[in-house]
């Protein structure tokens, strides 16, 4: 069953999801080589638990970080540790927060200093797919308006879309109904309606879309090695249409 949100429960969801708009733009100037993975998770955990909030991931599932912080052809859950950046890595990270009773989930993916060209059009397609994805969501457009529109945006880039995971709604819960595919026909699925609130989450690889689960059992990588980037935002279905909840 898809959770129909208030205005009022939008309104905190809005403010939970500022929490990781604001931390983003807190982490940025640190995203630099020579910075380890786990530094950066350290300063997350305490950005999020100043701003009254609890990171939504540590312990979900017992996932050991408030980040999941993935390198270049790592693709999503990657676990935060001793690794050092370098000039040319890409990394995407994804993040919530738990604020007042509500979970917000937000990604963005990083160059990490001078990085190659191909590396930059895959962080610019997945950033406008994901855009693409949300300017579907208004009432009445089916569930699958929005994966088709992420495809097709990655195929005419020349990537490919990760099948493996999707994104989903948000609200109490991290993980609500329904689950949104970034791949598909349109006119399929629910129908949109006014109060939805969805986390869309194109992941993105320069090569196949098939991704391995490495032995820790969560970092999923790029079957054939190739880079791999991630955006999401958490967002409301509104009647004036999509507002980005995880936006300043």
């Amino acid at each position: 069953m898809i959770i129909i949100k208030s205005e009022y429960e939008i309104a905190i969801m809005r403010e939970a999801n500022r929490i990781l708009a604001q931390l983003f733009e807190h982490i940025r100037p640190m995203i630099l080589p020579g910075v380890s993975t786990i530094e950066l998770d350290k300063e997350a955990e305490l950005f999020i638990r100043s701003h009254g909030a609890l990171p939504a991931f540590k312990g979900y599932r017992d996932y050991p970080a408030t980040l999941c912080t993935s390198v270049n052809d790592e693709v999503v859950h990657g676990i935060p540790g001793p690794r050092v950046l370098q000039s040319g890595d890409i990394i995407s990270i994804d993040v919530g927060a738990l604020f007042d009773g509500f979970y917000s989930d937000a990604a963005r993916t990083f160059p990490v200093g001078t990085i190659s060209p191909q590396a930059k059009k895959l962080i610019e397609v997945t950033r406008e797919s994901l855009d693409a994805g949300i300017s579907q969501a208004v009432p009445g457009n089916h569930l699958s308006d929005i994966s088709a529109a992420v495809q097709k945006v990655v195929e005419e880039g020349g990537f490919s879309v990760v099948r493996d995971f999707v994104g989903h709604g948000i609200g109490r819960n991290l993980h609500e109904a329904p689950q949104i595919p970034n791949f598909g026909r349109r006119g399929k699925g629910p129908v949109l309606q006014e109060g939805m609130t969805l986390a869309i989450e194109p992941m993105v690889n320069a090569g196949t879309y098939k991704v391995l689960i490495q032995s820790d059992g969560w970092t999923a990588v790029t079957e054939d090695a190739s880079l791999s980037a991630h955006f999401e935002n958490s967002i409301a279905v509104t009647k004036d249409g999509p507002v980005v909840l995880s936006a300043l």
